[in-house]
């Protein structure tokens, strides 16, 4: 995860545009937090009006960002983990050349509010805290993905925890809340704003996994213009702020 790759827009953040101007948007839990602190901005300065719908970045069922685009689900841009990004561009469902890295976050441990929060700082110690709790809470996206075929078997545990896979960020953080898990592992911006739930800290460095998340123009869709309009937005400076705040790091920004 060292190498990123970056597209920015040489033309203007914003100009006028028709009034009737509107965009589809597909996008992940990861973005979510800060995609929902800046979209009210760029719809009251660029014109277009913005349908934002939500999918897994990865992962089965029909709820993942590239079924719905399979099934003809309407969208102009897709904000997802670059993981599943790049499932799609190999898919040929992304307009060559458009894609750009906006934020990246690393894996964080969710604990019920109020709770008391565990060390999960050192390799040893984030082990102790999966093998003592009853039940632990990771989405079925890229970064359980990674968990289960990775991080799990490498620690030795995967056959001793008992780990329930959601099919979203937010199933995960509501078995957490409701009491019904004792813990979730993902990534640190799907667990800051989440209702019921604290955030105990980030995996050690050592087992670390930092997940990229990535915008980029459908293939196909119509108003080119805006979609890249909207990326570029998100991925400038005034964007910053509210990427930093939902957990994450901004990316294209920095250049």
């Amino acid at each position: 995860m060292n190498a990123f790759s970056f597209v920015i827009f040489a033309t203007p953040l914003f100009w006028p545009v028709a009034a009737s101007a509107q965009l589809n948007v597909l996008i992940s839990g990861g973005f979510s937090g800060a995609y929902e602190q800046l979209l009210p901005e760029f719809e009251r300065t660029s014109g277009i009006k913005v349908t934002t719908g939500s999918g897994a970045s990865q992962g089965a069922g029909p709820q993942t960002i590239a079924a719905q685009l399979a099934r003809g689900v309407p969208a102009n841009v897709v904000i997802l983990s670059r993981e599943g990004l790049s499932e799609l561009i190999a898919a040929k469902r992304i307009a060559a050349g458009t894609d750009v890295d906006l934020a990246r976050v690393p894996l964080g441990v969710a604990v019920r509010a109020g709770s008391p929060k565990p060390d999960v700082s050192t390799v040893d110690a984030f082990k102790q805290v999966l093998l003592k709790a009853k039940t632990v809470a990771i989405p079925g996206s890229t970064s359980g993905i990674w968990l289960t075929t990775d991080l799990f078997p490498r620690l030795g545990i995967a056959e001793k925890i008992n780990v329930k896979v959601t099919p979203r960020g937010t199933d995960a953080t509501g078995m957490v809340a409701a009491g019904s898990a004792d813990l979730a592992v993902m990534p640190v911006s799907e667990i800051v704003h989440a209702a019921g739930v604290d955030f105990a800290g980030s995996i050690a460095p050592e087992i670390q996994f930092v997940q990229v998340f990535s915008a980029a123009v459908v293939a196909g869709s119509g108003g080119i213009e805006g979609s890249k309009r909207l990326i570029e937005f998100l991925a400038s400076a005034r964007a910053s702020e509210a990427i930093r705040k939902s957990g994450m790091e901004p990316l294209a920004s920095s250049r």
